[in-house]
């Protein structure tokens, strides 16, 4: 997790620089001094013994150089960094990230060339660091840490999930196209039980319209009558399906239902485990008494930032959501401001359809959103800029410790402690 860059200060002549290039069997270290001196680049293996063996290494510079403060700075390169990072969260070291970005540019002043080494990249990351932009590591502890983990579990599901449901209706369309015509939303109830046992005009015809009625009536609890069985009875008798290799199909048709009943089961379990942690959370509440933010949007928001408490300022945590604004103007050229989309994209996609929920009518973002149309600016940027604006009254509602009333004026309501 990480926080706003900063052009710090705290690298002087007290600081040892370390620079990790991160692999998946083995790293790269790389140590140097203020005055210049240098450890070259080494490898260590991604395990307990090539961890302690780099640690080692590292005291016994600091100790040699007499430096104080010890700075260790690494790339994002995604879960291969984990183990290493969490290992050293528990030693006396700043852990800071540098955005990879920077050093495939930085790396253009050295030497000249765009070439690419285990032993250059380290030196690299180390100039990039001396120059003190950086980003800020925080490792999520506790309930937080099981929050992301359950939220990132929750999105890998729900893209299997898509992906078979869209399996699915590519092989009922082939031998029942109207099938889709009559049940819209296949991933329904009552759409996956009909998928199973009715997804071909003979199984319908076969089962006969009394029995579909009494089917439909009872999987749908009375939502899906006499009159949808009829339509689907219908559609059977004039279906242009293809009847070849149907019982192949049939077959992965069953298999897809199971998986996708399965997924939605495992949702389910993660969405309970989700609010089980969330109460642990000290100012979850807060965040939840804003209208339009549910129990999964607000677990997701604090698995991903990590600790709302570990900010100081709203840009810091605008940042790490990458919904930072920038523009493109020279001379007479005034460029759009846009968001940057360098920071985490879970925490965009969970703040932009928290503002679709808040902008609805008599939502908490709906006069906000309307005058924003008024002035003539698109819906998606009028929700982006919703979604800055949730993200900004969350960051204060976590800050003040205090609940969010609606149509504040004067008073500042507060949770009891």
């Amino acid at each position: 997790m990480t926080t706003k860059a900063q052009k710090n200060k705290r690298v002087n002549k007290e600081s040892m620089i370390v620079s990790l290039d991160i692999g998946k069997q083995s790293h790269f270290g790389y140590f140097r001094a203020p005055d210049g001196k240098e450890l070259k680049p080494f490898s260590f293996g991604n395990s307990r013994d090539g961890f302690e063996c780099f640690y080692n290494k590292l005291c016994r510079f600091q100790k040699v150089h007499g430096l104080r403060q010890v700075l260790v700075g690494f790339e994002s390169t995604g879960p291969y960094a984990e183990p290493l990072m969490h290992f050293l969260a528990t030693k006396p070291v700043q852990l800071v990230q540098i955005n990879p970005m920077h050093t495939k540019r930085m790396k253009e002043l050295v030497g000249n060339s765009p070439g690419k080494t285990d032993a250059k990249d380290p030196r690299v990351i180390a100039d990039v660091m001396m120059l003190g932009h950086w980003l800020t590591v925080v490792v999520p502890q506790g309930a937080a840490a099981e929050l992301r983990r359950l939220t990132h579990a929750r999105q890998r599901a729900i893209k299997q999930r898509t992906a078979m449901l869209n399996q699915l209706q590519h092989l009922i369309f082939i031998i029942f196209p109207e099938f889709l015509q009559v049940i819209k939303n296949v991933s329904c109830k009552t759409g996956l039980y009909l998928a199973a046992h009715c997804s071909t005009p003979q199984a319908v015809m076969a089962l006969g319209l009394a029995s579909l009625s009494r089917a439909m009536r009872h999987v749908s609890c009375g939502k899906m009558g006499h009159a949808r069985a009829v339509q689907l009875f219908e559609a059977a008798q004039r279906s242009v399906g293809v009847s070849e290799a149907c019982e192949s199909m049939v077959t992965e048709i069953g298999y897809l239902v199971e998986q996708i009943q399965q997924a939605n089961s495992f949702v389910s379990r993660l969405e309970a485990q989700m609010s089980k942690y969330l109460d642990q959370i000290p100012y979850s509440a807060y965040l939840l008494s804003l209208r339009g933010i549910g129990p999964v949007t607000a677990a997701g928001l604090i698995g991903e930032v990590g600790d709302f408490w570990q900010f100081r300022t709203i840009s810091e945590i605008t940042k790490l959501a990458g919904l930072d604004l920038y523009e493109i103007s020279s001379g007479k050229h005034k460029g759009q401001r846009r968001i940057s989309k360098r920071g985490r994209p879970l925490m965009r996609k969970l703040l932009y359809f928290a503002a679709i929920n808040t902008v609805r009518t008599n939502g908490v973002m709906y006069e906000p959103y309307q005058r924003m149309l008024a002035r003539g600016m698109p819906k998606m940027k009028a929700l982006v800029a919703i979604s800055r604006k949730l993200l900004a009254v969350m960051f204060a509602l976590a800050r003040d410790k205090s609940i969010y009333k609606e149509n504040y004026s004067h008073h500042q309501y507060r949770l009891a402690a």
